[in-house]
């Protein structure tokens, strides 16, 4: 079958059209005064779902993660096989689409404009989405209100105000929740740190790298040391979370002075041999997971720990519980994961229940953090986890990063989110990559990300 790529402002287009031909889709509720009856700021009042009709309930996602989550935690989900499970009488169906190449995108866009005319085993109920393209998907009717599958502000209120706004709509109503706080930082060789700054201890090493003067001082003393801090590409996502504007402005693509600035400390950490510009992911950025890779440190969330740092395999740092965590030069968070709701589902409770479960009870929530190493989003549970021992991570060497994740999730802000992030942030990281390597002078660089940014948004200009 020959897959269609359907780009954003061709569904947006579409969608609209389909909803309004229909006098608003069917959400599967009653409603009783929803968020879409008070579109003007949005509304806390909350709608009564219908009655579940659905025997199969099909998620959306592009990795294993949900699916573990569920698997692990809610309660009364059974586990058939890779891709099937059961809660009670519905079959629960995963479709798991990898994010390569927009791969998962484009099909949840294709579910999600057949969504009307899909037969009742095939409709989406749930699918995912991450902060980078959350605002594609929570600005269109496609995607259900919170309030209107019935989950109230009062239900969410223990969660930090930014993973909320990711999700908000244009009209201030609320399209998804997540269980996930992703606030991050630097974690560091607890080796190397003591053989540069002669201390691993995690105020001290903050010390050391609080600001980006710092860290530049930090970094020579690395080098000379015969350590790498880290790639060039670990410290982008900090600079781009504290800009001052939006990347497109009155229909211009405007380049912050922190991302310049990102661009202009770079540089010189890579002339200095301090950091390299190894692809994040790759074989040679992996390389510090192991000491002999001589790798000072990484910037990461908590989901990092697990599933980036190799904790199972022999021989590395992080099976020896050889890391560090501290708040480093700026706070910033890094990903996520918000589940959300498909207009038009036939198992509107089981999807309430589910969010609800998920991402508000404080059991489940704390159960996560302990058995994943996750940052939950709650602030009473993380509170608890700072409290005591019940926050110590084995692959920290026993520390508990628990009060600096909550401080860092409270600093975050998201006023200068858009929908141009995740591809404005790529193609400048690929076109800087040309003058880190001594490819194209800076000003090439630049052109380069303006030619590719205009034929990835028709609708912007690059001056």
């Amino acid at each position: 079958m020959k897959k269609r790529v359907i780009s954003f402002l061709a569904i947006a287009t579409m969608t609209a059209s389909m909803f309004a031909a229909c006098g608003g889709a069917d959400t599967a509720t009653e409603t009783t005064g929803t968020a879409s009856d008070a579109a003007e700021g949005g509304s806390s009042e909350v709608a009564t779902p219908a009655e579940d009709t659905g025997t199969v309930l099909n998620i959306q996602c592009w990795n294993e993660e949900f699916k573990s989550r569920v698997t692990d935690h809610y309660p009364g989900y059974e586990e058939v096989d890779a891709t099937h499970g059961k809660i009670g009488d519905v079959d629960v169906v995963w479709n798991i689409t990898p994010s390569d190449d927009n791969a998962y995108q484009n099909h949840l866009d294709e579910a999600l404009l057949n969504q009307e005319n899909a037969s009742a085993d095939d409709k989406v109920d749930i699918f995912l989405v991450e902060a980078d393209y959350a605002l594609k998907y929570v600005d269109q009717p496609y995607t259900m209100t919170m309030a209107d599958l019935g989950i109230s502000d009062s239900d969410l209120s223990d969660q930090y105000k930014y993973t909320q706004d990711i999700v908000t709509d244009s009209n201030g109503n609320l399209k998804g929740s997540s269980w996930q706080a992703c606030s991050a930082g630097l974690i560091y060789n607890r080796e190397a740190a003591k053989e540069v700054l002669g201390t691993d201890d995690p105020t001290e090493v903050q010390a050391a790298v609080a600001d980006w003067d710092k860290y530049n001082e930090t970094a020579a003393k690395v080098a000379d040391a015969g350590y790498t801090m880290c790639s060039v590409n670990d410290t982008y996502r900090v600079y781009s979370n504290n800009v001052s504007g939006k990347w497109v402005q009155d229909g211009k693509v405007v380049v912050d002075k922190n991302i310049d600035k990102w661009v202009d400390d770079s540089m010189a950490l890579v002339e200095s041999k301090a950091e390299d510009t190894d692809d994040l992911w790759g074989d040679d950025w992996g390389k510090g997971k192991l000491p002999e890779g001589k790798v000072f440190c990484y910037f990461g969330p908590a989901w990092f720990f697990n599933f980036s740092l190799d904790a199972d395999k022999e021989g590395t740092i992080a099976n020896k519980g050889g890391w560090g965590f501290c708040e480093g030069p700026q706070s910033y968070y890094w990903g996520g994961t918000w589940i959300c709701a498909a207009t038009g589902t036939d198992n509107p409770n089981l999807v309430k229940d589910i969010i609800l479960t998920m991402t508000t009870d404080k059991t489940v929530l704390k159960d996560i953090a302990q058995k994943d190493s996750d940052c939950v989003n709650s602030k009473s549970v993380l509170a608890e986890l700072a409290a005591d021992d019940s926050g110590n991570l084995d692959i920290l060497g026993g520390q508990n990063p628990y009060e600096q994740l909550a401080a860092g999730a409270e600093g975050i802000d998201l006023s200068n989110l858009s929908a141009y992030d995740q591809g404005c942030n790529e193609e400048f990281q690929n076109a800087m990559k040309n003058y880190f390597e001594g490819n194209a002078t800076k000003d090439e660089a630049l052109d380069m990300f303006k030619k590719a940014i205009v034929e990835k948004y028709p609708d912007v200009t690059a001056e």
